[in-house]
Protein backbone atom coordinates (compact mmCIF):
# COMPACT_ATOMS: atom_id res chain seq x y z
CA UNK A 1 0.00 0.00 0.00
CA UNK A 2 1.23 3.21 -0.28
CA UNK A 3 3.05 4.76 2.50
CA UNK A 4 2.09 8.48 3.96
CA UNK A 5 5.67 9.18 3.07
CA UNK A 6 4.59 8.55 -0.65
CA UNK A 7 1.84 11.06 -0.24
CA UNK A 8 3.81 13.80 1.53
CA UNK A 9 6.63 13.25 -1.05
CA UNK A 10 4.00 14.01 -4.21
CA UNK A 11 4.60 17.06 -6.02
CA UNK A 12 1.05 18.97 -5.82
CA UNK A 13 -1.21 19.14 -9.51
CA UNK A 14 -2.98 22.09 -10.08
CA UNK A 15 -6.57 21.58 -12.01
CA UNK A 16 -4.82 24.52 -14.38
CA UNK A 17 -2.03 21.57 -15.27
CA UNK A 18 -4.89 18.92 -15.41
CA UNK A 19 -7.22 21.51 -17.85
CA UNK A 20 -4.47 22.05 -20.04
CA UNK A 21 -3.03 18.34 -20.56
CA UNK A 22 -6.88 17.22 -20.94
CA UNK A 23 -6.86 19.62 -24.10
CA UNK A 24 -3.76 18.70 -25.33
CA UNK A 25 -3.79 14.90 -27.55
CA UNK A 26 -1.72 12.33 -26.66
CA UNK A 27 0.21 12.24 -30.21
CA UNK A 28 0.99 15.80 -28.40
CA UNK A 29 2.43 14.53 -25.39
CA UNK A 30 3.97 11.91 -26.10
CA UNK A 31 6.03 13.66 -28.54
CA UNK A 32 6.85 15.92 -25.61
CA UNK A 33 7.84 12.79 -23.67
CA UNK A 34 9.74 11.65 -26.22
CA UNK A 35 11.87 14.44 -25.83
CA UNK A 36 12.13 14.29 -22.48
CA UNK A 37 13.79 10.40 -23.65
CA UNK A 38 10.62 8.99 -22.62
CA UNK A 39 10.61 6.63 -25.12
CA UNK A 40 7.02 4.70 -24.73
CA UNK A 41 4.22 6.33 -22.52
CA UNK A 42 1.29 5.55 -25.00
CA UNK A 43 -0.65 1.99 -23.93
CA UNK A 44 -1.05 0.52 -26.89
CA UNK A 45 -3.60 -1.52 -27.75
CA UNK A 46 -5.77 -0.52 -25.36
CA UNK A 47 -9.25 1.76 -26.74
CA UNK A 48 -11.72 3.48 -25.48
CA UNK A 49 -15.13 1.48 -25.63
CA UNK A 50 -17.01 4.93 -25.99
CA UNK A 51 -15.01 7.30 -27.81
CA UNK A 52 -17.79 9.91 -27.19
CA UNK A 53 -17.07 10.08 -23.26
CA UNK A 54 -14.29 12.54 -23.68
CA UNK A 55 -11.07 13.48 -23.09
CA UNK A 56 -10.10 13.21 -19.43
CA UNK A 57 -6.48 13.81 -17.26
CA UNK A 58 -6.36 12.44 -13.30
CA UNK A 59 -3.99 11.01 -11.04
CA UNK A 60 -3.76 7.55 -11.39
CA UNK A 61 -5.47 4.55 -8.71
CA UNK A 62 -3.56 1.61 -9.11
CA UNK A 63 -5.25 -1.87 -8.79
CA UNK A 64 -3.02 -5.49 -9.86
CA UNK A 65 -4.48 -8.98 -10.78
CA UNK A 66 -2.84 -12.08 -10.66
CA UNK A 67 -3.80 -15.31 -12.15
CA UNK A 68 -6.86 -16.50 -9.96
CA UNK A 69 -6.56 -20.40 -8.60
CA UNK A 70 -9.33 -22.50 -7.97
CA UNK A 71 -8.62 -22.92 -3.97
CA UNK A 72 -9.06 -18.92 -3.94
CA UNK A 73 -11.28 -17.67 -6.55
CA UNK A 74 -14.31 -19.77 -7.65
CA UNK A 75 -16.69 -19.07 -4.64
CA UNK A 76 -18.76 -15.97 -6.04
CA UNK A 77 -19.73 -15.64 -2.23
CA UNK A 78 -16.40 -13.78 -1.81
CA UNK A 79 -18.18 -10.60 -3.43
CA UNK A 80 -19.85 -10.16 -0.03
CA UNK A 81 -16.66 -10.03 1.59
CA UNK A 82 -14.10 -7.31 2.83
CA UNK A 83 -10.27 -7.57 2.54
CA UNK A 84 -7.89 -9.76 0.79
CA UNK A 85 -10.73 -11.95 -0.96
CA UNK A 86 -11.88 -9.01 -2.66
CA UNK A 87 -9.68 -5.78 -3.35
CA UNK A 88 -11.16 -4.94 -6.69
CA UNK A 89 -14.61 -3.69 -4.68
CA UNK A 90 -12.18 -2.12 -1.84
CA UNK A 91 -10.50 -0.40 -4.90
CA UNK A 92 -13.68 0.83 -6.04
CA UNK A 93 -14.91 2.05 -2.72
CA UNK A 94 -11.20 3.80 -1.55
CA UNK A 95 -10.78 5.83 -5.36
CA UNK A 96 -11.57 9.36 -5.28
CA UNK A 97 -12.72 11.85 -7.31
CA UNK A 98 -11.09 12.81 -10.26
CA UNK A 99 -8.45 9.73 -10.18
CA UNK A 100 -8.27 7.27 -12.95
CA UNK A 101 -8.59 3.67 -12.11
CA UNK A 102 -5.39 1.62 -14.12
CA UNK A 103 -5.69 -1.97 -13.77
CA UNK A 104 -3.04 -4.49 -14.53
CA UNK A 105 -4.85 -7.52 -16.03
CA UNK A 106 -1.17 -8.84 -17.12
CA UNK A 107 -2.25 -8.12 -20.91
CA UNK A 108 -5.10 -11.28 -20.22
CA UNK A 109 -8.39 -10.75 -21.93
CA UNK A 110 -10.31 -13.80 -20.88
CA UNK A 111 -12.06 -12.11 -17.98
CA UNK A 112 -13.46 -9.10 -17.10
CA UNK A 113 -11.71 -6.93 -15.38
CA UNK A 114 -14.89 -4.89 -14.15
CA UNK A 115 -18.04 -4.47 -15.39
CA UNK A 116 -21.26 -1.46 -15.68
CA UNK A 117 -22.11 -1.85 -11.87
CA UNK A 118 -18.55 -1.15 -10.83
CA UNK A 119 -18.60 1.59 -13.95
CA UNK A 120 -21.38 3.09 -12.12
CA UNK A 121 -20.05 3.24 -9.18
CA UNK A 122 -17.24 5.00 -9.88
CA UNK A 123 -18.76 7.26 -12.09
CA UNK A 124 -21.04 8.71 -9.52
CA UNK A 125 -17.96 8.99 -7.19
CA UNK A 126 -16.62 11.73 -9.78
CA UNK A 127 -13.63 9.14 -11.02
CA UNK A 128 -12.03 10.56 -14.26
CA UNK A 129 -12.21 7.31 -16.02
CA UNK A 130 -11.30 3.52 -15.82
CA UNK A 131 -8.31 1.41 -17.90
CA UNK A 132 -7.36 -2.09 -18.49
CA UNK A 133 -4.99 -3.68 -20.31
CA UNK A 134 -7.59 -6.74 -20.09
CA UNK A 135 -11.19 -6.71 -21.08
CA UNK A 136 -14.22 -5.31 -19.86
CA UNK A 137 -17.47 -7.07 -19.78
CA UNK A 138 -21.40 -5.45 -20.11
CA UNK A 139 -19.69 -3.23 -23.39
CA UNK A 140 -22.50 -2.44 -24.77
CA UNK A 141 -24.11 -0.53 -21.75
CA UNK A 142 -20.43 0.90 -21.04
CA UNK A 143 -20.56 2.02 -24.72
CA UNK A 144 -23.98 4.33 -23.39
CA UNK A 145 -22.31 5.66 -20.54
CA UNK A 146 -20.69 9.35 -20.29
CA UNK A 147 -17.52 7.56 -18.61
CA UNK A 148 -14.48 6.90 -20.04
CA UNK A 149 -13.86 3.20 -20.51
CA UNK A 150 -10.65 1.86 -22.17
CA UNK A 151 -9.60 -1.66 -22.45
CA UNK A 152 -8.24 -4.18 -25.39
CA UNK A 153 -11.63 -6.50 -25.85
CA UNK A 154 -14.77 -6.91 -24.86
CA UNK A 155 -15.45 -10.18 -23.01
CA UNK A 156 -19.02 -11.75 -21.19
CA UNK A 157 -16.51 -13.96 -18.59
CA UNK A 158 -16.79 -13.03 -15.03
CA UNK A 159 -13.29 -12.22 -13.61
CA UNK A 160 -12.69 -14.70 -10.88
CA UNK A 161 -12.41 -17.12 -14.10
CA UNK A 162 -8.64 -15.83 -14.66
CA UNK A 163 -8.14 -13.10 -12.54
CA UNK A 164 -7.57 -12.59 -8.63
CA UNK A 165 -7.10 -8.77 -7.48
CA UNK A 166 -4.11 -8.75 -5.58
CA UNK A 167 -3.80 -5.29 -4.63
CA UNK A 168 -3.89 -1.54 -4.89
CA UNK A 169 -2.27 1.61 -4.39
CA UNK A 170 1.20 -0.44 -5.73
CA UNK A 171 3.07 0.43 -8.81
CA UNK A 172 2.38 -1.75 -12.04
CA UNK A 173 2.18 -2.30 -15.43
CA UNK A 174 -0.49 -1.64 -18.28
CA UNK A 175 0.01 -2.79 -21.38
CA UNK A 176 3.98 -2.58 -21.15
CA UNK A 177 3.99 0.46 -19.12
CA UNK A 178 5.10 1.46 -15.57
CA UNK A 179 2.57 3.31 -13.72
CA UNK A 180 3.09 4.48 -10.57
CA UNK A 181 0.43 5.56 -8.18
CA UNK A 182 -0.17 9.28 -8.54
CA UNK A 183 1.33 9.24 -12.09
CA UNK A 184 -0.99 11.48 -14.37
CA UNK A 185 -2.81 9.65 -17.25
CA UNK A 186 -4.75 11.20 -19.83
CA UNK A 187 -6.79 10.04 -22.29
CA UNK A 188 -8.66 10.95 -25.06
CA UNK A 189 -10.57 9.22 -28.54
CA UNK A 190 -6.82 7.97 -29.64
CA UNK A 191 -6.05 6.32 -26.12
CA UNK A 192 -4.29 6.42 -23.06
CA UNK A 193 -0.77 7.91 -22.36
CA UNK A 194 0.72 7.97 -18.67
CA UNK A 195 2.55 11.29 -17.68
CA UNK A 196 5.25 11.33 -14.63
CA UNK A 197 3.90 13.26 -12.15
CA UNK A 198 7.24 15.22 -11.61
CA UNK A 199 7.32 16.37 -14.65
CA UNK A 200 3.55 16.94 -15.59
CA UNK A 201 3.40 20.96 -14.82
CA UNK A 202 6.09 21.76 -17.30
CA UNK A 203 4.90 18.92 -19.81
CA UNK A 204 1.65 20.38 -19.39
CA UNK A 205 2.54 24.01 -20.46
CA UNK A 206 5.34 22.29 -23.32
CA UNK A 207 2.53 20.85 -25.01
CA UNK A 208 -0.27 23.29 -24.89
CA UNK A 209 2.40 25.91 -26.53
CA UNK A 210 2.94 22.54 -29.08
CA UNK A 211 -0.72 22.25 -29.65
CA UNK A 212 -0.79 26.05 -30.41
CA UNK A 213 1.95 26.00 -33.37
CA UNK A 214 0.54 22.74 -34.81
CA UNK A 215 -2.72 24.53 -35.38
CA UNK A 216 -1.09 27.54 -36.80
CA UNK A 217 1.84 25.32 -39.04
CA UNK A 218 -1.48 22.69 -39.95
CA UNK A 219 -3.10 26.02 -41.75
CA UNK A 220 0.20 26.41 -43.83
CA UNK A 221 0.13 22.73 -44.82
CA UNK A 222 -3.53 22.44 -45.57
CA UNK A 223 -2.61 25.66 -47.96
CA UNK A 224 0.08 23.80 -49.67
CA UNK A 225 3.29 24.36 -48.43
CA UNK A 226 5.98 21.82 -48.30
CA UNK A 227 7.08 20.12 -45.52
CA UNK A 228 10.59 21.38 -45.15
CA UNK A 229 11.02 24.66 -43.76
CA UNK A 230 7.11 24.06 -42.49
CA UNK A 231 7.06 21.34 -40.14
CA UNK A 232 9.30 21.48 -38.56
CA UNK A 233 9.43 25.35 -38.54
CA UNK A 234 12.51 27.20 -39.38
CA UNK A 235 13.01 30.65 -38.75
CA UNK A 236 11.11 32.23 -40.90
CA UNK A 237 7.94 30.12 -39.73
CA UNK A 238 8.40 30.71 -36.63
CA UNK A 239 8.52 34.66 -37.34
CA UNK A 240 5.24 34.26 -38.78
CA UNK A 241 4.35 32.19 -36.03
CA UNK A 242 4.94 34.50 -33.22
CA UNK A 243 3.09 37.30 -35.57
CA UNK A 244 0.10 34.66 -35.68
CA UNK A 245 0.39 34.46 -32.09
CA UNK A 246 0.18 38.21 -31.57
CA UNK A 247 -3.08 38.56 -33.81
CA UNK A 248 -4.67 35.89 -32.02
CA UNK A 249 -3.67 37.56 -28.28
CA UNK A 250 -5.32 41.29 -29.40
CA UNK A 251 -8.15 39.24 -30.76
Amino acid sequence: MQTDLEKITMPPISSQTLDKLKSCSTATLTTQLFKRNFRQQFLVGVTPLNPNAGSFAGEAFTLRFIPSREDKDWDLSDLRKRGEDNVQWEAVEAIGAGQVLMIDSRNDARAASAGNMLMTRMMRKGVAAAITDGAFRDGTEIAKMPFPAYCTANTASTRPAYHRAADMQLPIGCAGVAVYPGDIIVGDSDGVVVVPRAIAGELADDSHEQELREKFLFTKIDAGAPLWGTYPPNEATMQEYAEWRARQAAE
